[in-house]
């Protein structure tokens, strides 16, 4: 009941077509409500008064049968086809939710998250909302429906026969929720492990390259077979369920039809009941009984839908922890002035701790590079200016403005990122580049690419700029996907910079070019610059060497060097290493 509440609200866009819906529901259940009257009223004329069946009779009430038959073909036309579409835009509306909420979630939720079940949950899970959204109020609608008229029919012929049914209905019920339920539980299983198996196959495609290089396809074949197999062994207990399901309502459908058969023999032999009263029973029976087989034939769909929306209601419960305080203040003009106040961070998951007692002033314009052991927490004090994540402790000021006071789109408008880890999206290089600046020119983006060093490339392949990149870029080589994407930080033209290993990827001679761009680039510009290579900072204003206690030194490159501590030591093995490479 809680997952119907939660779903409910789905359906007020289209209340109106949801209660057409259910009139012409209404309408289908009156024809098979109206023909055992109809079979009723000429067997007890047959039997009782035959000269008064005359064949006007007949054939008015043949055609009042077949008018209601016409109206039943038009309402069930609008069931199946209008309700259907109804389905179809709730699960719309559900997918557009659920995505507006995932591009809402922070890294960490990312973070402890696999990306082949949340593109179960977006797609396949959503599929079977369709059919549950139309079918499931349409279904039960017409079971009520069809089970009250009929008590109401049935209870002045003959109360006790009727009560004598309606008694096993009860029953019926009791059992139908006990392997419902057993059922749903192994829908789940079985929706969780199909998520675990599309993250195992994405992760085993997408690392295809690795796998051939390390001959390792029987590795990967044995993994997929193993997650196969389980998904088997959950759906042979599913359909046990379903089976233990549909068998225990054919036999209460025998059941009834005999306690129909003996009992109404009974009180027609005692003269309580009329022929014909007996086999209006008897139809009404089939009636109610094919009306339960529906929600029997429904119940699989019923289930799926319910799990749907059981993993649609988890991820939409998945709290967004980075978001607009109430009051958020739009980030306008940018100095670039920016304070780390004693500032802490641990992941919630574990609690691990990355940084403590954080204390830096940048000024506007100042270039920052940032240096030491991985893991040592540089990256994530660069994800606190943009709030991927936000700090455990402390504050991040920005111009004097805790960054929390400011609205996230204005505040990561401000500031340009070019990551470690390049991703192109499924495109073209200048759509690629273009995602920078949303709607800008061929020839800003030509410039932007220019400026990157990344231009005469680009012109190279074999339709420039139109050249489609693959997915994540797989056409380009590493240094080429690396230009590209600092072509989008220089097309975005940020106030604030984080370069995070941002050349790593380039040969020698592209990385001096594009290093002397990106110093043009920072030039009036706030810039944080995370490097391994060491001799690619010497320029830096400040350099920082942070460690797992903290920030260790701090200075520029000639400082630093005289001191002749951490910063010199890794300086002069980064320098070594270079030259044999």
């Amino acid at each position: 009941m809680g997952l119907i509440r939660r779903f409910a609200p789905y359906f007020k866009k289209y209340k109106w077509v949801l209660v057409l819906d259910l009139f012409c529901a209404s309408l289908t259940t009156v024809c098979e409500l109206v023909l055992p009257l109809i079979v009723q009223y000429i067997t007890d004329m047959g039997a009782n008064n035959l000269e008064a069946l005359t064949v006007q009779i007949i054939l008015q009430l043949g055609l009042f049968y077949l008018i209601l038959r016409v109206i039943d073909g038009a309402a069930n036309y609008y069931m199946a086809s209008i309700g259907h579409i109804m389905g179809a835009k709730i699960e719309t509306d559900m997918r557009h939710d659920l995505f507006d909420h995932l591009q809402e979630l922070s890294f960490s939720y990312y973070d402890n998250t696999k990306i082949g079940q949340l593109m179960a949950r977006i797609t396949s899970d959503l599929f079977d909302v369709t059919e549950f959204a139309h079918h499931c109020p349409e279904e039960y609608f017409i079971a009520g429906v069809k089970i009250t008229a009929s008590f109401c029919i049935l209870f002045p012929m003959n109360p006790w026969l009727t009560l004598i049914i309606f008694a096993i209905l009860p029953l019926m019920v009791l059992c139908s929720l006990y392997f419902n339920r057993k059922m749903r539980v192994e829908f789940k299983r079985s929706r969780v492990q199909i998520g675990e198996l599309n993250a195992q196959v994405e992760d085993s495609l997408l690392g295809v390259r690795v796998v051939k290089s390390f001959a390792n396809e029987d590795i990967e074949r044995s993994k997929f077979n193993e997650g196969n197999q389980h998904f088997l062994t959950i759906k042979r207990a599913m359909y046990r369920y379903m089976a233990g399901f549909q068998t225990s309502t054919r036999m209460f459908d025998g059941l009834m039809y005999i306690v129909v058969v003996v009992v109404g023999a009974l009180f027609m032999v005692n003269r309580q009941l009329e022929p014909s009263q007996l086999m209006a029973y008897l139809l009404y029976v089939s009636t109610l009984l094919t009306s339960i087989r529906r929600i029997v034939e429904f119940t699989e769909q019923f289930q799926r839908g319910m799990t749907g929306i059981e993993r649609f209601v988890e991820v939409m419960d998945a709290p967004v922890e980075i978001h607009d305080e109430p009051g958020a203040q739009e980030l306008r003009e940018v100095k670039g002035d920016i304070r780390f106040e004693d500032v802490g961070f641990a992941y919630k998951d574990d609690g691990t701790e990355v940084l403590s007692h954080i204390n830096l002033h940048v000024k506007p314009g100042e270039n920052i590079a940032l240096v030491g052991p991985s893991g040592g927490g540089k990256t994530t004090m660069c994800s606190l200016i943009p709030r991927f994540y936000d700090v455990t402790e402390g504050a991040v000021l920005l111009d004097g403005k805790d960054i929390r006071s400011l609205t996230l789109h204005s505040l990561r408008s401000m500031i340009g990122v070019v990551q470690q880890e390049v991703y192109l999206f499924s495109g073209s290089v200048f759509e690629n580049i273009q995602y920078g600046k949303p709607g800008a020119s061929r020839e800003e983006v030509m410039e932007a690419a220019k400026k990157a060093g990344a231009h005469e490339f680009i012109m190279n392949l074999s339709d420039g700029y139109d050249t489609y990149v693959g997915e994540r870029g797989v056409k380009l080589s590493g240094g080429q996907k690396q230009r590209i994407s600092i072509a989008r930080a220089f097309l975005k033209n940020p106030p604030i910079l984080i370069l995070d290993e941002a050349t790593s990827a380039l040969d020698n001679e592209s990385e001096k070019l594009v290093q002397q761009s990106l110093e043009k680039l920072a030039k009036g510009r706030t810039t944080f610059t995370i490097a391994h290579r060491l001799s690619t900072i010497r320029r830096a204003d400040t350099i920082l060497v942070l460690t797992e206690n903290g920030i260790e030194e701090r200075g520029n490159h000639e400082e630093l060097m005289e001191k002749d501590g951490a910063y010199a030591r890794l300086y002069r093995l980064s320098v070594g290493l270079e030259k044999v490479v």
